[in-house]
């Protein structure tokens, strides 16, 4: 029989697979002898089939009583107990933070009866033990039988009636309790369950069915958390932070999650107990303030966040709770940051000597980077400053005010940019974070549910901005002054500074783009630690990084972020603009003779771009691709060309007669499977011969250049063969050295990758159309149509055109690479696809063996950072 159940004492914080982040981490806590209410986990095993038979596991039930048991003989009490109840919470707790994703209820065990047994226990406090009691009944309602939280929330507004929580007194949360009671039976139409066990086996189960509950799975597909992983249960025996003043909860972080700072950084609230923190019920104190409330639990908070952190070796989340004087440990994680914090605070562990910088470059991200890469605030002095909040989340933002997470999907959906107002958010607004720019809340602090939540997705967020008079109902805010903002209405906030601004505030690239540029401030902290890691990333990577870039503007800010060549030069945009009369002039040919001046115009524009291309790379590789898109691309639209040719009637221009018989002609049914690529060279004499000579002759012209010439869309090697030995013959006439090799793109060229070998000097994987082609997608439709329904079917984790199919796509690549090394062994690998800038494929083009990736020049420095990072990760994968 498998072993559901483990005590804190018996895990440790690697069973994080087994126990989940949390389970392993009270373990981990328990062992290194810090106060932690003693408890036991039920594992991620126990979810998993849960999930797939639909019921708990045999034995699981017996196995849990029993753990149960020992905690109550352990605690001197029972669950439930009349006189001297044992309570218990009942927390999820997947391998990875889904902070508010899933469930939790606190205090099962109280009924009617040891409500009275825990005022008792608490020296006669009735107020805390009704307050306790109305909570579990709040909690195990909405999160365990499904009622609509509102309904609970409206209840305690109105009984409020403009009080603060603190105001209520023991009479009012017994009313409150008897209202909750009847709320239950309304909507369920039975009684609330007043067995201590049967609710702690119902609130079990319900952390079980959050696992696939809308958000967490919309969550999961946000962060590319697998979705069979399942989610531990811990029960734990409660403690009381809203016992009175003398208790209360916090939540701390031993560093600035925000800036990477280091520092006393958290919220604490008195009087309060479990979510309130987050939940941003009220606006909570500093840390600071718990020195001057109770010296000695902050002391020692102060010396369990040092523990933490050196054992560890990273910023840590810690929770906790002070129950009359005494400090409690509820959780500790390695800590969510912002991206400028995750570079600042690796480089200052690795300057500590409590990590390497190998180990420095594994724990900051390419899109973390990419996110520091994104534009801020040119300054505000001619916006106009509404109010200010807490800096939660950094970032410039400007968008339309939103009051809900509906709208705000709604919005963006039509390409507009929102942020998304409320007075605070809960995790059922997860949708409209990610739809929105940013998000700003009236109440809440640092480690509010937004605050949280948008750190972690990259999000800008300015919380408790306490002058905001936020109605939802009216879809707008106010601000002292009279200045009201509705719904549509633009704003601005400033994530780094609090600062919420009436208006859109100019933008300005940010400085870490400037420091790629070569005119950032070296001086700068955060400049300074992404200087440490590129340096060191470059330093260990194998895989080259090139650039996608058509033109001599691309190529230099290109070759300025580090790219060490081109690996895609797209020629059919040289083509565009006032040369598409020429390339017309081509299609309509009758002759030879007139074929050949139409290629012969060509031919000395496309030498001069090919010049440019060449200094600005300096000796570098430069990849160009040869006339890839079917000819109508050149064309004008069919439609209108007929129209045009109607209504001229018996007057009808004779080139544009001509023209439309040529689109006639060249109309295909699917013009992407039809005549392009290398079919072109074929079929068209002196087509690709133009474009070798004007390669060989700019070649020629500058100094140390180093041209590959690309033949796309090949599928057999006799294609491959034909246009080789014409551009051999162009190379050997201007006494230029070249590389002649092919674009993978299509399934057939990747399963006889061993023949294409013999005629290739080297591959490039065309990885978009090879996913087109591999999968029967064209892209251009069905992203719109049916891929948002693919992901909520979980068809994808992620579309195959963001990150590569490594299943199916990744297969091809991978035999096309074995079999051209095994014909060619010195043959050049690499990618050209937009995957080449993906951080998840990088890390499989590394695992691979090809030689290079080649990005937008946008995404150079995120393919520099991964390229090293898939270099440290499988060192340290095979060392282990």
């Amino acid at each position: 029989m498998p072993k559901y159940v483990y005590d804190f004492t018996e895990g440790n914080k690697d069973l994080k697979d087994l126990l989940g982040g949390k389970g392993a981490n009270l373990a981990e806590m328990t062992n290194l002898g810090l106060p932690v209410p003693p408890g036991f986990t039920i594992t991620t095993e126990a979810c998993r089939h849960f999930l797939t038979e639909g019921r708990l596991p045999e034995g699981l039930e017996e196995e849990t009583s029993r753990h149960l048991s020992a905690l109550e003989a352990k605690m001197g009490r029972r669950l439930g107990q009349a006189d001297d109840p044992l309570l218990v919470s009942v927390r999820s707790g997947a391998k990875f933070s889904m902070p508010g994703m899933m469930e939790t209820v606190l205090n099962i065990g109280l009924n009617d009866e040891s409500v009275h047994g825990l005022a008792k226990q608490s020296s006669g406090n009735e107020r805390f033990a009704w307050d306790s009691y109305r909570r579990l009944i709040q909690m195990f309602g909405k999160t365990v039988q499904g009622i609509d939280g509102e309904l609970f929330d409206d209840a305690l507004e109105e009984l409020k009636a403009g009080r603060d929580d603190l105001d209520l007194e023991a009479a009012d949360f017994q009313r409150l309790v008897e209202t909750y009671k009847g709320i239950v039976r309304d909507q369920t139409g039975e009684d609330f369950p007043a067995d201590p066990h049967r609710q702690m086996h119902m609130a079990v189960e319900a952390v079980f069915r959050s696992w696939n509950a809308p958000r967490a799975i919309l969550y999961r597909r946000q962060e590319r958390i697998p979705a069979d992983l399942g989610t531990a249960v811990n029960v734990c025996s409660m403690v009381f932070g809203n016992c009175g003043m003398d208790s209360g909860t916090g939540v701390a972080f031993t560093r600035d999650p925000g800036t990477g700072h280091q520092g006393v950084y958290g919220d604490y609230l008195q009087n309060a107990q479990g979510e309130d923190v987050v939940a941003g019920i009220r606006n909570t104190l500093s840390l600071q303030e718990l020195e001057r409330i109770d010296k000695p639990v902050y002391d020692e908070l102060m010396q369990i966040m040092a523990t933490l952190e050196n054992h560890y070796r990273d910023l840590c989340d810690i929770e906790f709770t002070v129950e009359r004087g005494k400090l409690w440990m509820l959780q500790t994680r390695v800590g969510k940051r912002t991206a400028g914090a995750a570079f600042r605070i690796a480089v200052q562990l690795a300057e500590q000597g409590l990590i390497s910088m190998d180990e420095a470059v594994t724990r900051v991200t390419g899109d973390q980077l990419a996110q520091l890469m994104f534009p801020r605030f040119a300054g505000d002095a001619d916006a106009k400053k509404i109010a200010k909040g807490m800096n939660a989340s950094p970032g410039a933002a400007v968008g339309k005010a939103v009051f809900s997470s509906e709208r705000a999907v709604e919005l963006a959906d039509r390409g507009e940019n929102v942020i998304l107002v409320r007075r605070e958010t809960n995790p059922d607004d997860l949708a409209g974070m990610i739809a929105a720019q940013g998000v700003l809340t009236s109440r809440g602090g640092k480690t509010s549910h937004a605050a949280v939540v948008a750190r972690g997705m990259g999000k800008t967020c300015v919380c408790g901005a306490e002058e905001l008079e936020v109605s939802t109902q009216d879809r707008s805010f106010t601000v002292p002054g009279g200045v009201v903002v509705n719904e549509g209405d633009v704003i601005s906030i400033d994530g780094s500074t609090g600062a919420v601004y009436l208006g859109e505030v100019p933008v300005v690239d940010s400085q870490v783009v400037e420091y790629f540029e070569g005119s950032g401030d070296h001086e700068d902290e955060l400049v300074r630690a992404v200087d440490r890691v590129m340096r060191h990333a470059d330093g260990m990577r194998r895989l080259e990084v090139r650039a996608n870039a058509d033109n001599a503007e691309d190529a230099a800010r290109a070759r300025r972020f580090g790219a060490q060549g081109i690996g895609l030069c797209r020629t059919e945009h040289m083509f565009l603009g006032d040369r598409r009369q020429l390339v017309e002039e081509l299609i309509l040919a009758e002759t030879d003779a007139e074929r050949a001046r139409a290629l012969e115009a060509l031919r000395p524009l496309q030498q001069g771009d090919f010049v440019e291309l060449f200094r600005e790379m300096k000796g570098l590789p430069v990849t160009i691709r040869l006339l890839d898109p079917p000819l109508h691309e050149f064309l004008p639209d069919c439609t209108d060309l007929s129209v045009k040719v109607a209504l001229a009637g018996d007057r009808a221009d004779e080139k544009d007669l001509k023209l439309l018989a040529a689109v006639k002609r060249l109309h295909e049914q699917n013009p992407m499977l039809g005549l392009r690529g290398v079919r072109l060279g074929l079929v068209i004499p002196g087509l690709f011969a133009m474009q070798v000579r004007a390669i060989a002759e700019a070649a020629r012209a500058v100094e140390g250049t180093r041209a590959e010439i690309m033949i796309p869309l090949v599928a057999a090697v006799q294609e491959l063969e034909n246009v080789r030995d014409e551009a051999r013959a162009i190379l050997a006439e201007t006494g230029v050295e070249a590389l002649v090799g092919t674009m993978i793109e299509v399934p057939r060229a990747a399963l006889t990758a061993g023949q294409i070998a013999e005629a290739a000097e080297f591959f490039s994987f065309g990885t978009n159309d090879l996913t087109q082609m591999t999968w029967g997608f064209s892209r251009d439709d069905v992203e719109a149509a049916f891929f948002s329904r693919y992901l909520e079917l979980g068809v994808f984790g992620v579309s195959p055109f963001e990150s590569l199919d490594r299943d199916g796509v990744g297969r091809l690549v991978r035999l096309a690479a074995e079999e051209g090394r095994r014909t060619r062994p010195d043959i050049k690998l690499g990618i050209c696809g937009e995957h080449g800038g993906d951080p998840d494929s990088i890390h499989f083009c590394h695992e691979t063996g090809l030689d290079y990736v080649s990005c937008s020049p946008f995404r150079i420095p995120v393919a520099r950072l991964e390229a090293g990072r898939a270099a440290l990760v499988c060192a340290d994968s095979d060392t282990r």
